[in-house]
């Protein structure tokens, strides 16, 4: 009797017979229109950004362009990388999953973030509208960050206690699902798979920020 698949699963399916390139540029001009949000009315908003002129205003204008252009740049690397260690994991462990179909996954996964960034624009819209860039770059929904005031807690600090939040642990359980559904085996050898993988690495990286950041 063939298995069943849980909802999510089958939206997976569905996602499977999409074409990946499309999908990767959607993921690329949501990811822009985010970024534009964020830079055309809050951080150009905050009163440190609002008059500056001449030479500042064309560094401003430039950094905030390079951000566009990695975009796509930086989705590429990320889900090279991930779906490398991904397809590894499942190498080591035994499954038949195609360095194509952990690219996938990765990619299909991502697509979690885009919530906490929809939540930081609606928190400075229409809670804290007048916020300092430091209150933007230290703010990440549902962090271990918000367990602290940021002006209280060293600088080298705020990316790792921002990267600790529910948001990631999410993209933990989708990779998960993703790996599962692509071997079609045991879902707890594919929760091995990416917490003996992915999240060693993932939790490696921060300790490496920390250690590295000046």
């Amino acid at each position: 009797m063939p298995r069943e698949y849980t909802p999510l699963e089958v939206k997976m399916k569905e996602y499977t017979s999409i074409n990946k390139t499309m999908v990767f540029i959607l993921i690329c001009i949501i990811s822009f229109l985010l970024l534009f949000i964020q830079q055309t009315f809050i951080i150009s908003e905050i009163n440190a950004f609002k008059f500056m002129d001449g030479m500042e205003s064309l560094v401003f204008q430039a950094i905030a362009g390079l951000k566009y252009i990695g975009v796509p740049i930086v989705y590429a690397w990320k889900f090279t990388l991930i779906g490398f260690v991904l397809w590894t994991g499942c190498f080591l462990w035994g499954y038949r999953v195609t360095y194509k179909q952990c690219w996938q996954i990765a990619m299909f996964a991502e697509m979690i973030f885009f919530i906490p960034e929809i939540l930081t624009i609606l928190w400075f819209f229409f809670i804290d509208t007048d916020p300092t860039y430091w209150d933007v770059k230290a703010f990440e929904p549902l962090s271990y960050m918000n367990f602290f005031n940021h002006e209280e807690v060293p600088e080298k600090y705020w990316y790792v206690n921002s990267a600790l939040n529910v948001f990631e642990i999410g993209y933990w359980i989708l990779l998960t699902y993703g790996v599962n559904f692509a071997a079609r085996k045991k879902k707890s050898i594919a929760n091995a798979i990416v917490f003996t993988t992915y999240v060693p690495l993932f939790l490696l990286w921060l300790w490496f920020y920390l250690g590295v950041y000046k």
